[in-house]
């Protein structure tokens, strides 16, 4: 999400940041861009005719053919690229391709062993990616890559996994290079589940709590409708935090006593499996509940309430509009919800709950794909990104 400046007087505002109106919709003519930005019609003209040559805009008369727009008309041009969108869980990696304005060209999971690490999983990741793309996918310009646990976006490794040995430190855009020349933007997952809203609840809520409760349980926290990620990106490591009623318990991080031995996802199916029940991922558990489960709604309900117990915190501090609900466990959305509610209005302040909404995630078990999809354009069709394109573009010629 690129904000663009109000109109700051002629001939300074540039390519890029014209390009960002009309992808963001605010902008659908020339005129338009006149009136937001304060440049003259000269230079807008001028502007958006290297853009239409470099091929990001249609520009002009070719739309009026096309669906009856004026000949003045505007728009990105969304099959002029494309952007990977790469989701990597702890059994199963989801990853897609999508066009530039967002929708989702093909689609694929790849499921892999418990834990695995990045000799594994990311080969099998760029096998299928290579399948997607096939021959006339249009350029591969960005891929966007999401971890669970705290990432260094800068060098593209993983800096804090607990849930996925191996992956610390170990660059990951090598394992993608024979599959596209592109640049390579990595964040933790429970950002990306934020930043799908992006392009659902945060139009009407510009501050969100965005849960991701799935096999581990992360957090999203969106402030003013930016991603709040922390000095390490460890922002929201919700499922990390010791509770009373996990005293002593083991986790899968090495420690003792986090929220995530009684609450998350993996927990909860090794509970059933110790009386016997064939489940082995937390989707089995959702499953269950969805059909009537008495025992797995139980412990989904449970689940939402010692989880509601920390959002409540969260919620008097932060104040947020909603909180999303998203990951495998809110595909039960009614059961686990009223366990997040039942604690989170008798925890939090009066104040703080007044006008607070719990919603669903917006993408449902695709956010992540979004999120990283989302990530990826924001990047490589940022202003700066544009601009930097039209001068090598003049260079070249």
């Amino acid at each position: 999400m690129t904000e663009v400046r109000q109109p700051v007087g002629r001939d300074t505002a540039t390519a890029g940041e014209l390009f960002a109106l009309v992808r963001a919709g605010r902008a659908a003519t020339r005129a338009d861009l006149v009136r937001l930005t304060g440049l003259s019609r000269t230079a807008v003209v001028a502007r958006v005719s290297a853009l239409g040559e470099a091929g990001l805009l249609r520009v002009g008369a070719g739309l009026a053919s096309t669906g009856g727009r004026p000949p003045g008309s505007l728009e990105l041009a969304v099959d002029a690229g494309s952007v990977l969108a790469v989701a990597i869980g702890r059994s199963r990696s989801q990853v897609a391709v999508f066009d530039l304005g967002g929708t989702e060209l093909a689609a694929s999971a790849v499921d892999h062993e418990i834990g695995a690490g990045p000799g594994v999983v990311m080969p099998g990741v760029a096998d299928q990616l290579a399948q997607l793309i096939g021959p006339v996918t249009p350029p591969v310009l960005g891929i966007g890559l999401s971890l669970p646990g705290a990432v260094d976006a800068g060098r593209g490794v993983s800096v804090d996994t607990p849930v996925m040995a191996g992956w610390d430190g170990i660059p990951l855009a090598p394992y993608l290079t024979a599959v596209a020349d592109a640049p390579l933007f990595l964040a933790n997952d429970a950002d990306m589940l934020a930043r799908s809203e992006y392009l659902g609840h945060v139009a009407q809520a510009r501050d969100l709590l965005v849960l991701k409760a799935s096999t581990g349980l992360g957090l999203g926290v969106v402030a003013d409708g930016r991603i709040i990620s922390g000095a390490l990106g460890a922002a929201g490591e919700l499922g990390h935090t010791k509770v009373s009623e996990a005293a002593g318990r083991p986790c899968r991080c090495g420690d003792v006593g986090c929220l995530e031995t009684i609450a998350a996802g993996w927990a909860l199916v090794a509970r059933l499996r110790e009386e016997g029940r064939e489940v082995e991922h937390v989707r089995d558990l959702v499953a269950h509940a969805l059909a009537g489960d008495p025992e797995a709604k139980q412990l989904l309900r449970e689940s939402g309430r010692m989880v509601g117990e920390l959002l409540a915190v969260a919620i008097n501090l932060l104040n947020p509009r909603a909180v999303v609900l998203g990951g495998d466990m809110a595909a039960a959305y009614d059961v686990y919800a009223a366990g997040v509610r039942e604690a989170v209005y008798a925890r939090s302040s009066a104040l703080a709950t007044r006008e607070l909404q719990f919603l669903p995630a917006t993408y449902g078990d695709r956010a992540g794909l979004v999120g990283c999809a989302a990530l990826a354009l924001d990047e490589v069709l940022s202003p700066a990104a544009v601009d930097a394109r039209l001068r090598n573009a003049v260079r070249v010629g």
